[in-house]
This record gives structure tokens, sequence and C-alpha cells, in this order.
């Protein structure tokens, strides 16, 4: 019996605390950005949010991101996860697509992407499809009387392509977009 307390003890020891000690004090060393969270920063240091979790952008001036159903609490990440066959989820699409069409009216329902209408799995994805950008783009144009050409050349220069060439799809940090959206003049 004493043999077995020693043992969990040296293991919660090692486990517990040296190992996850050592593995954030390596990643610490090795990517700092990273091991922070990926935090963005304004020019004097305040913390504007993270690249890795989604905001809430409701203004007419920004890009939209993807839905979260837990509206972005990095404290309780998930969503809803309903089928295809539940009408909670058919009712909450049908809303989202009736918003979107009223603010954005010159867009047909045909053409809202995906994207704009789905939960991610964690419900905090920071990125959307460069079509889920252009689509918004005329409605920023006219919010911010800019030349919708310049925001598409924008929504270009802030795609990220796949990981590695072969993973996942091309995509845009929403946050890091509306960044540089207020940057311009």
């Amino acid at each position: 019996m004493l043999q077995n307390v020693r043992l969990s003890v040296v293991l919660l020891l090692i486990c517990g605390i040296a190992y996850p000690l050592a593995m954030t004090g390596i990643s610490k060393l090795a990517m700092p950005a990273k091991a922070s969270g990926s935090l963005i920063v304004d020019d004097k240091g305040n913390v504007i949010g993270s690249e890795l979790i989604g905001q809430a952008f409701t203004d007419p001036k920004y890009f939209a991101g993807r839905i979260s159903s837990i509206e972005y609490n990095a404290a309780s990440s998930g969503s809803n996860n309903y089928a295809p066959s539940n009408p909670a989820l058919a009712g909450r699409t049908t809303k989202d697509i009736e918003a979107f069409l009223k603010a954005n009216p010159t867009v047909k329902r045909e053409e809202i992407p995906a994207d704009l209408l789905t939960n991610s799995g964690s419900g905090l994805d920071p990125h959307i499809s460069p079509e889920a950008a252009r689509v918004q783009a005329e409605r920023i144009a006219k919010a911010r009387n800019l030349d919708q050409a310049r925001l598409n050349a924008l929504i270009d220069e802030y795609t990220e392509e796949r990981s590695l060439g072969v993973f996942g799809q091309p995509r845009v940090n929403v946050l890091k977009l509306n960044i540089a959206l207020d940057r311009m003049k």
C-alpha cells in the first residue's frame, strides 16, 4: 500500500508538474508568440485578440466571421452539433440567411458561402474562406466609402494558402483583415 502511494506521488510530480513545466519552457523558447496564445497587439501594446480565436463583428463596416453558437467564448468551446434533420438547425440557418441578406442586399441567397452559415467544430474558428470575405466586400466598400477593388486586393493580400501546400483550404483571418481594413486610408 505504501509503495503504491509513493509511486503515485512520484508520477504526479513527474507527469503533473515536471513534464508540463518543461514543455511550457521549451515552447516559450522555441516559439514564444505561439506559446503565449498568438496574441495580436495594437501600437500601444494592448491586446486586441488572438490569431486563433474568432471574434464577433457586427458593425457593417467590418468583415463578419463564422457563426458561433458559443459567442466565441474560449472557456467553453464547442457547438450544438445539430443533425441536418434537426428543425433547430433549419430555423437557425434560415434566420442567419435572412440576417445576412438584409445586411448585404445585393447578394443572392445562393451566393452566400456555406462557411458564413455554419459553425466550426469549436465555435471559435477565426477564419473564413476568401469567397466569404469577397461576398461582404460590396457592403463594406459602401459603408466605408472605399473602392471595392481595393478591398478585394486586401482580401487577396490576407489570404493564407493551404498549410504545407496540401492541408486545409485557403482562408482569411477575419481579425487580421479587419485590423488591416482600419489601417486603410
